[in-house]
């Protein structure tokens, strides 16, 4: 008891237990089989105390490598190096015990390739024997040695592509497919599309014509790529410019971030291209930028050249900043027709700025806003309430335009008839409602009706993760309200390209168009399905099998830096505790501008 190294192990307290520390009392010393995989066996060699084990790997009596283990009752854990010149190249193992000195469990090659291991004791030290020279030599390892640097990887985030092994332009074949067109002849069946230079070059029946890559669409189903109207990714340190009523001056097209992941998870939910808009904490927002999904390029080459301007507007409950709080009740306007008041104001200043082109310094912000007077930029307006929609398209009409697009559009079946006379397009949800209270009147039926309205409508995503399943919410649309499978369909593809202006170039195959070219699993409005192959102008920017193999690779990526760290520490460096991130997914109404990459951005620290 009063021994100098004595611990106390544990305590107990009215019948409770309280463990300080444990000690292993088992006997573990022998000799071992250690396998690991279907390939690699070890001799394994426990010696020493039995408070304190010493574990070895062993050949030939000879101790070829120490191993790191920890035993704590059942659970044990290891780790070793059979090069000690390459301290990276270590294996890991943890696992518990089955038996009598018998453990299994699951561990990491230093490739990072997870395999399952077992281990079991063959004899005890004092049984020791010589092994036989004929016995047989151990199979070569099968983890290869990592690199100290890894290759540099386009965009450097997970799923890039090394610079030799980024995807480039060529020809593709899809053969004896199911082809939606949306062109008058609408599903073909056992139908082929050849991609050539870019561009969609034929769509048909038996094309006898080779390509670079050629995939059997027998009982598959190619569709061009779906557009998201409305999307907040790729944007780097937030979407709104709120302090002030309008920020017309400010553009989202300044701002996008390449290395976004949610790129690439939305190439693997058949999207190719979107709109980046602005958010709606004010009347007047930024511009916005039109953008293809391609992934690995730089920001600037995301961009769709020659695209027309748009522009993002609000109304409602976040313009007149009804859900912020006290500290938010000073900007004007405060009211929903204090929101009026500020669309009549600007565009009467955009007019008299024009009227005196020339002869006044230049104004960033009334250049913007002059665009749309002129009909060069258009508004896509967030909105809800039926009364604030026939409000800025009668503002509209005051000053000899029209509104491209009311988006979120909720209440748009109370007011379609409106809608359609002005010649204004609906991007809506298809099921989104009772998030705040002016969208107490959504009803899933809303998007049909405008359709059935002769309204352009479109649903958009709004959010990172509705985007990757749009084809999904294209659904809905024959779920409630019983519109067509096809015409379903093009309420996230041609639609949503005439919205934006872009049909000339996308939102349909056909010949001359942009090789934005999706393969899937089966029907595109069914939940089983999936995007198996996305061609973003000619190039496979995504494919389900390849897919797989970077998977592996980030895999083997984590592990050598996790490996990093363990050396790190073994020669003495100095640790810390893990420090979280928090990501953030951008929306509509985010102000917080803090942070800045992957997800959407990353909170600082408070």
């Amino acid at each position: 008891l009063f021994g100098e190294k004595t611990k106390i192990l544990e305590n107990w307290i009215k019948g409770e237990r309280y463990i300080f520390s444990t000690v292993n009392n088992k006997n573990l010393t022998g000799y071992y089989d250690l396998n690991i995989g279907n390939r690699q066996k070890y001799k394994m060699k426990v010696s020493g105390p039995v408070a304190k084990p010493k574990f070895q790997i062993i050949q030939k009596d000879s101790v070829i490598a120490d191993i790191d283990a920890t035993v704590k009752e059942n659970l044990i854990t290891l780790a070793f190096n059979l090069d000690k010149e390459k301290e990276r190249n270590k294996i890991r193992l943890s696992g518990w015990e089955v038996g009598q000195a018998e453990y299994e469990g699951r561990g990491q090659l230093a490739t990072g390739k997870y395999v399952d291991w077992s281990a079991n004791r063959t004899g005890l030290l004092k049984e020791e024997k010589k092994e036989k020279k004929d016995s047989q030599k151990k199979e070569e390892k099968e983890e290869e040695e990592l690199p100290l640097i890894e290759d540099v990887i386009y965009p450097f985030q997970a799923y890039g592509y090394k610079d030799k092994n980024r995807p480039q332009k060529k020809s593709a074949l899809i053969t004896n497919a199911t082809v939606w067109t949306n062109e008058s002849d609408g599903i073909i069946e056992n139908c082929d599309v050849l991609i050539k230079d870019g561009k969609i070059s034929k769509v048909g029946k038996g094309l006898n014509t080779s390509a670079d890559i050629e995939i059997d669409g027998t009982g598959k189903h190619v569709t061009c790529g779906i557009i998201d109207e409305h999307s907040h990714i790729a944007i780097s340190r937030g979407v709104n410019e709120w302090t002030q009523q309008s920020s017309a001056e400010v553009s989202i097209a300044d701002v996008v971030n390449s290395e976004d992941v949610n790129i690439y998870r939305q190439l693997a939910g058949g999207v190719t291209a979107a709109q980046l808009l602005h958010g709606s904490a004010n009347p007047i927002g930024g511009q916005s930028a039109l953008i293809k999904m391609r992934w690995g390029s730089t920001p600037e080459e995301m961009k769709i050249k020659g695209a027309d301007g748009f522009i993002k507007f609000a109304l409602g409950e976040n313009v007149k900043q009804s859900n912020w709080g006290d500290d938010n009740t000073i900007r004007f306007p405060q009211s929903r027709m204090g929101v009026e008041q500020v669309f009549i104001d600007h565009f009467s200043r955009a007019k008299t700025y024009k009227s005196t082109s020339g002869k006044k310094r230049r104004d960033l912000e009334l250049d913007a806003i002059a665009e749309i007077l002129d009909k060069k930029r258009f508004i896509t307006c967030h909105s809800y309430v039926q009364s604030e929609i026939t409000m800025l398209m009668r503002v509209a009409e005051q000053f000899n335009f029209n509104i491209n697009t009311f988006t979120h559009i909720l209440e748009g079946y109370k007011v379609a008839d409106k809608m359609k006379e002005h010649g204004v397009a609906g991007s809506t949800f298809s099921d989104w409602w009772r998030y705040k209270y002016e969208v107490m009147d959504a009803i899933p039926y809303n998007g049909a009706m405008l359709h059935q309205m002769d309204v352009l409508t479109s649903f958009n995503s709004d959010d990172a993760e509705m985007g990757r399943r749009l084809n999904q919410e294209a659904a809905k649309a024959v779920k409630y309200g019983g519109v067509s499978e096809e015409e379903a369909w093009k309420f996230v593809t041609l639609n949503p390209a005439k919205i934006l202006h872009l049909d000339d170039q996308m939102g349909s195959l056909k010949a001359g168009k942009d090789g934005d070219v999706v393969v899937w699993s089966g029907n595109p409005l069914s939940s089983f399905s999936k995007a198996e192959q996305t061609f973003v102008d000619g190039v496979l920017l995504f494919d389900i099998e390849e897919d797989q193999k970077l998977r592996r690779q980030i895999q083997i990526d984590r592990n050598r830096i996790i490996q990093k760290m363990i050396d790190f520490k073994k020669n003495g460096g100095s640790t810390k505790k893990p420090k979280p991130k928090s990501y953030h997914l951008w929306h509509c109404d985010d102000t917080n501008h803090s942070g800045g990459h992957g997800h959407g951005h990353e909170d600082d620290e408070d």
